[in-house]
């Protein structure tokens, strides 16, 4: 199906089951732990062996030696493969750092071996016997030290947030210099780890020269490529499984070295092997959101009206690595005729830098919000009414190409009013209760939408059963029930009806789970898939396939009602592709968030107490899970603002706090009330579902709402995240 024009009135505009708020389908089996993860797949093959990854002791330089010999007699052991057996394997096409093979060390906890045995404890006991010797080379592992001579560097995070090296509208310099109130500011924000529940997880078998992975993985097409092309063999002869992913922000979009091990394991133990990464071993051994330096510069007159906008990044990476793209927000989000955005990019020996939940927009808003809220103070004028009056209902980098559906003055309003924003203090430290500073916050918030080719398999069965195959995985995010509420919608048959098969690159390809894309197009591709099975089982039973109906497991034509089980056996395959509507209509989302803050005036720890976030993201298919995807996007919001930050040991370039006793994330109680508000505007624009993504909305411009309410309750600017309370502790009002 090609959508190349906006979506009309169709059978998703029903609304009989899409936008109703639905309990998970997946949630019993979530819930009682029989829904299968990868590493727990017994079934799936006979006499999984155990495998155990070894990481690099040394960030950069070279092995010189292995010695496997003790490890390969220890007990259990069925084989040892070291990174010397193999020459460097092939990059993956989305892979940056190398995953195993060749004497080169490239970064911290790379792989150096796998060891293969009859249990978990054998195999990690055994490992620990494997010497490894290194010529370490020095290399660079601190930002702020590589930040002044790093040179421009643009690029995309590939999930819709991108820039050039430099871009300049207007006359930025000239503007700013003669601006009557104008804001100069350097922010920054760390390193940042996925830290999902569920490790990076595969089990690996061979049958002949065919592979198998049961995986945990959100992009099966891209990772089927790339395993691959990584190993050298066919596409045609590898299968991904991945039905189930406990987490994945961004993290398991590519393949990692757990699956390429677990292949090379399985193929010298000839057997099936299982290895999961340990968790010190996932900061270091796989991605992580960079760390970035910001720098802002806003120019307005004296009413608020921005003249002048720039933001500039810097951020490391690996060599061929991409940028951090944390001023893409910037081109789009306010108006303002003289602009620039610029990015730089040093090269760090770190692990490599790539997507974690919304890359570029997340660490850019963090600063680019602060800097509004701290405009507004100098301009004395209320942070809400600053972002309302630069609001732009056009690209303002483009003027004429109009933005398909914009709201964010909307969610700017209803958001104060139903936050009580109008209670707020503006005078910073003036409101106490009890030993507690409490103040307010708030941030819009944006986030592009991205549009994929997605692809499904539908199909009818002698029941009735609606039955739709994709290889879109659910991550946690409720796919299965939105894809089963649009078949159940689109072929007019109950939700019980409909059977959901996920995560099989046997199945079509779909969008896959990223960027916020995932809801919107693997639904328009089951879409596009019911209408062509809708067409196909009219013209059996001798209907006109423009005039049918399919409601209530029937279709009828007026004059004859027929059960749709009368069509058995048929089945449709079809994909969604777009055409260029998104080239001429800027699709965003947007959104504000409202926090209440509270700081101990005696110790400066923070509390977040309340907080709101109000979304115009389109079609809200599922209220209660999408829902869902906000509170956890605005958890990870607090997490980002407060506690979470990789310490990079610039002495010898890793990681220091790689487990979760030591990487702070937040927990129930840190957690207050939270709310969330859909607006309602579904857009024609972006799909046959007029639906956009809010997942990693929830998530984009939290971190600056809560900066703003610590500023507002203490009077102290904190502009380094996170905002740990040794930032701000000396400088807190007298507690007599």
């Amino acid at each position: 199906m090609k959508f190349d024009t906006p979506a009309g009135t169709n059978p998703i505009d029903q609304l009989k089951v899409i936008g109703r708020p639905t309990d998970r389908i997946d949630g019993p089996r979530k819930t009682t732990g029989t829904a299968p993860y990868a590493y727990e797949r017994h079934d799936v093959a006979p006499n999984q062996a155990y495998g155990y990854i070894v990481g690099s002791a040394v960030a950069k330089g070279r092995i010189t030696s292995i010695d496997t010999a003790e490890a390969k007699v220890a007990p259990g052991v069925v084989a040892v493969v070291t990174t010397l057996d193999y020459p460097p394997l092939a990059l993956g096409k989305n892979n940056i750092a190398r995953l195993f093979g060749g004497a080169d060390v490239n970064h911290y906890h790379q792989a150096v071996a796998l060891v293969v045995a009859e249990s978990f404890e054998q195999a990690r006991a055994a490992a620990a016997l494997i010497r490894v010797d290194y010529a370490r080379k020095p290399g660079k592992f601190d930002l702020a030290r590589e930040a002044p001579t790093a040179p421009l560097e643009g690029g995309g995070s590939g999930e819709g947030s991108g820039a050039p090296k430099i871009d300049r509208v207007g006359k930025f310099e000239q503007a700013f210099a003669a601006a009557p109130v104008t804001l100069d500011q350097t922010y920054t924000t760390p390193d940042e780890s996925h830290a999902m529940m569920e490790p990076f997880a595969t089990i690996a078998s061979w049958q002949g020269d065919k592979l198998t992975l049961w995986t945990s993985n959100q992009m099966i097409k891209w990772s089927k490529g790339d395993v691959a092309k990584t190993l050298g063999i066919p596409e045609e002869n590898v299968r991904l499984d991945s039905p189930y992913v406990g987490g994945g922000f961004g993290g398991k979009l590519f393949v990692r070295a757990d699956a390429i091990l677990a292949a090379l394991g399985a193929k010298a133990a000839s057997r099936p092997v299982k290895v999961a990464m340990t968790r010190p071993m996932m900061a270091n051994n796989s991605t992580h959101r960079p760390a970035t330096i910001q720098r802002v510069r806003l120019g307005a007159t004296r009413d608020g009206r921005l003249t002048a906008i720039a933001h500039e990044s810097t951020s490391g990476n690996l060599p061929d690595g991409k940028p951090e793209t944390a001023v893409s927000q910037t081109k789009l989000m306010y108006a303002g005729a003289n602009r620039m955005t610029l990015m730089r990019l040093a090269t760090l020996d770190l692990p490599e830098g790539n997507a974690m939940r919304a890359p570029g927009e997340a660490p850019g808003l963090m600063v680019l919000e602060m800097a509004m809220d701290e405009l507004a103070e100098k301009l004395g004028m209320d942070p809400v009414e600053l972002r309302v009056i630069n609001d732009t209902m056009e690209d303002p980098e483009k003027p004429g190409r109009a933005f398909s559906e914009r709201h964010l003055v909307e969610c700017l309003r209803t958001g104060a009013e139903r936050f009580g924003w109008n209670k707020r203090n503006a005078k910073p430290a003036q409101v106490r209760d009890g030993r507690w500073l409490v103040g307010m916050g708030m941030a819009a918030g944006f986030r592009n939408n991205l549009l994929m080719k997605s692809a499904a398999r539908v199909g009818v069965d002698a029941k009735g059963v609606v039955t739709v195959a994709t290889d879109m995985t659910d991550i946690g995010t409720g796919t299965y029930t939105i894809i089963a509420q649009t078949a159940a919608e689109t072929m007019g048959v109950p939700l019980d009806k409909v059977v959901v098969l996920l995560g099989d690159s046997s199945f079509p390809a779909s969008a896959g789970s990223g960027g916020q894309w995932g809801a919107n197009n693997s639904t328009a591709g089951v879409y596009a898939a019911c209408m062509k099975l809708r067409a196909d089982a009219a013209r059996r039973l001798g209907m006109d396939p423009s005039t049918a109906t399919f409601a209530d497991g029937k279709v009828s034509d007026g004059k004859r009602s027929v059960a749709l089980s009368k069509v058995a056996g048929l089945s449709a395959e079809d994909a969604i592709e777009y055409g260029d509507l998104d080239k001429r209509f800027q699709q965003s989302t947007f959104a504000a968030h409202f926090v209440e803050a509270a700081v101990d005036a005696y110790t400066g720890e923070v509390r977040v107490r309340r907080m709101l976030a109000v979304c115009d993201a389109g079609r809200i298919l599922n209220p209660k899970s999408a829902r869902s995807q906000v509170i956890g996007a605005m958890t990870m919001g607090v997490g980002g603002a407060l506690t979470e930050e990789l310490a990079v040991d610039t002495r010898f370039g890793f990681f220091v706090n790689h487990d979760l006793a030591s990487y702070e994330v937040p927990v129930h109680a840190d957690i207050p009330h939270q709310e969330v508000v859909f607006l309602d505007y579904p857009d024609a624009k972006s799909s046959p579902m007029k639906a956009k993504g809010v997942g990693e909305l929830g998530l984009c411009g939290v971190g600056a709402a809560i900066a703003n309410a610590v500023y507002n309750a203490t009077g102290v600017r904190v502009r380094d995240y996170p905002i740990t309370l040794d930032k701000h502790l000396a400088k807190l009002p007298p507690v007599a």
